[in-house]
């Protein structure tokens, strides 16, 4: 991850519908799956199915798979950027998760009500106390990653990670957050590879009855990205896998997974079958002009991007 220590699996195992969508039986499933194709970070967060994705966690953990066997990576979302009260939820992440520490804990939101000092302050504190290995932070902006990143590496306690929604339909990490990230030595956990399950080509002729965008926890969540610019992408990405004799899913996956910076990209099924799509794509290596065509016919500007 960046230029840390910690080694993670390029495709990490999100669980956004886990508690909701997904019960623990089909978790169980999927974590196993994922363990079993050498898959080791698992991605969660407090507010997924409002702790029960970590409820669900803790009950499979070590149970159905040992802990040494995986990554706990949680991010602590709503809680503002106090220490007091970062601190306190994710004591209630490590008790929901049945842990003592997490391998990664990550801040969500730069909190411009609280002294930045005082949340980084809430960082280091949960490495020194042993509650979490390492450190990162989601949804900041190039500058406050920048910010925060200097302060903690001025103390010796740096983010290793930033976590930011990054595909072919959402670039938006390459104006700031992946330059300030290279910079700080940094990694980005991209989640949303699939653009939400768009680039998957699953809404080209419609919306599936048993998909997220049919989904009245996620229609919205999907529907970001089911405009008209985003429909030339698809087309792109499923002309290239027709090319390539692979599924659009491989396709997109792969493309944010190889771009410079990106230490791995989360994704997130709502069964074993649908995972195990993901997975036995994962050696899949896109030819460079394929990577460029893809990068111009998705760039947010219009312009030649850089492959």
């Amino acid at each position: 991850m960046g230029r840390s220590g910690l080694t993670v699996s390029r495709l990490a195992l999100g669980t956004m519908t886990w508690g909701r969508d997904t019960d623990a039986d089909a978790a169980a499933a999927q974590l196993e799956a994922f363990v079993e194709a050498g898959g080791t970070l698992l991605d969660t967060a407090n507010v997924y199915g409002d702790g029960d994705a970590e409820s669900i966690i803790g009950t499979l953990v070590p149970d159905v798979v040992p802990r040494s066997d995986v990554l706990l990576a949680t991010t602590t979302v709503g809680a503002g950027g106090g220490r007091g009260r970062l601190l306190a939820a994710l004591d209630q992440s490590l008790a929901r998760l049945g842990t003592d520490h997490v391998d990664l804990w990550q801040v969500h939101g730069f909190d411009p009500a609280v002294p930045w000092e005082e949340t980084c302050g809430a960082l280091v504190t949960a490495v020194q106390s042993g509650r979490a290995r390492y450190i990162g932070v989601s949804g900041f902006s190039g500058w406050q990653l920048a910010t925060v990143a200097t302060w903690l590496r001025a103390k010796e306690h740096p983010l290793v990670a930033v976590e930011h929604e990054y595909s072919l339909v959402e670039r938006q990490a390459e104006e700031s957050v992946l330059p300030a990230a290279a910079l700080h030595g940094l990694g980005l956990l991209g989640w949303a590879p699939l653009g939400r399950g768009v680039l998957t080509g699953k809404y080209r002729h419609g919306t599936p009855a048993d998909s997220r965008g049919a989904s009245p926890h996620f229609a919205r969540y999907v529907g970001r990205h089911r405009t008209a610019a985003a429909g030339r992408v698809v087309e792109a990405v499923a002309t290239a896998a027709e090319g390539l004799g692979t599924s659009p899913l491989a396709v997109a996956c792969a493309w944010a997974r190889d771009r410079p910076g990106v230490s791995a990209v989360v994704v997130g099924a709502r069964d074993a079958a649908q995972l195990l799509g993901v997975l036995a794509a994962q050696d899949l290596s896109l030819p460079a002009e394929i990577v460029s065509a893809l990068a111009d016919v998705s760039d947010p500007a219009g312009e030649p991007a850089a492959p």
